[in-house]
């Protein structure tokens, strides 16, 4: 299976969403909405936000290997 490089995150606060491309060396821990500013992080057990708010887990995740 190949990975996908592009997810969109939804804000969970105003709805805003925007495709975003992934990175592939390390977990994106925070992402400002650029919508209403908030500053979202992973909810408890998630890696990352692409694992909390994206539609594609990150790149890790889709490999089945450790996440950051």
């Amino acid at each position: 299976m190949e990975v996908q490089l592009k997810s969109t995150i939804t804000c969970p606060h105003c709805g805003h969403k925007k495709e975003e491309e992934m990175p592939t060396e390390a977990c994106q821990f925070f992402y400002d909405c650029e919508n209403c500013k908030v500053l979202l992080r992973p909810k408890e057990g998630d890696c990352c936000v692409y694992c909390s708010y994206g539609t594609v887990a990150c790149p890790s995740i889709q490999e089945n290997s450790n996440c950051c």
